[in-house]
């Protein structure tokens, strides 16, 4: 029988993961020159980091408490992850959007650079936690 805490964990671990996959992506078909659009991107950015550190910090203990430390370590490292990336990330949108504000012509294309690496490294997470799930299925 599957380890159903680890199965329960890393179900959680994705779902703020399948959000930004699904959501993201319609911020391609819109003008980041709007300053609601971009309030909006940096809004669902923001949430997504705090959700996968939330997420990722409750699996982390839970799998520990279940005894198994090299899964509760992966699910902590994508915590902390997040929690790191969410400054980096933001700090980076916030200097984009004040430099469209103040006139830069190219802060619009570096804004939506960003917007691709956002969704580039959810993706690359999402892949990894979906190829690890076979193991952590496995019988223990």
């Amino acid at each position: 029988m599957p380890d159903n805490i680890a199965l329960f964990a890393t179900i959680v671990l994705l779902l703020p993961m399948f959000y930004l996959l699904l959501a993201a992506p319609a911020f391609l078909l819109v003008r980041l020159d709007i300053v609601p659009v971009t309030r909006l991107l940096r809004g669902m950015f923001d949430s997504y980091f705090i959700a996968l550190a939330i997420a990722g910090g409750i699996g982390t203990l839970a799998v520990l408490a279940d005894g198994r430390p090299a899964l509760g370590l992966g699910i902590g490292l994508i915590a902390g992850f997040a929690l790191l990336s969410r400054r980096w990330f933001l700090e980076r949108m916030d200097a984009r959007i004040r430099d469209r504000d103040s006139g830069d012509v190219t802060a619009v294309r570096r804004l939506r650079w960003l917007h691709w690496g956002g969704m580039l490294s959810n993706a690359i997470q999402v892949g990894a936690v979906l190829a690890s799930i076979p193991q952590i299925a496995a019988v223990s």
